[in-house]
């Protein structure tokens, strides 16, 4: 077990060495990525560079996600396991939740038509 431990360092080592830049390993002792002089600029150039970018890129593929899909309803299929009314709701006519929106919640006899 302890070659094979050394075996695993040793590969660690050499593959570090490979590698350009300071990895985890070697900062020095109470020293955090991110801290330092340079560490606040670091992040705040990446998030001017990559994040608001990339918040533009996922915001733009929604809207033209969007724009190229029809909004139709599904039809309504009545399963005997879905919108189970034992007692009537407290409020209103009893049918409909208290957030009801009947663009996205069908009420158990189908598509609620008057309130569309």
């Amino acid at each position: 077990d302890l070659r094979l431990r050394d075996t695993r360092m040793s590969a660690m080592a050499k593959l570090g060495r490979l590698m350009p830049g300071r990895g985890l390993a070697t900062l020095p002792v109470g020293k955090k990525h991110g801290e330092g002089p340079g560490g606040a600029r670091t992040w705040k150039i990446l998030s001017f560079v990559v994040a608001l970018p990339g918040v533009a890129i996922c915001m733009l593929n929604a809207w033209l996600k969007k724009q190229n899909h029809p909004h139709e309803a599904p039809p309504f299929k009545p399963y005997s396991h879905l919108r189970i009314r034992t007692k009537p709701f407290p409020w209103g006519d009893g049918n409909h939740s208290l957030f009801h929106n009947p663009h996205a919640n069908p009420l158990p006899t189908g598509i609620d038509r008057k309130s569309t």
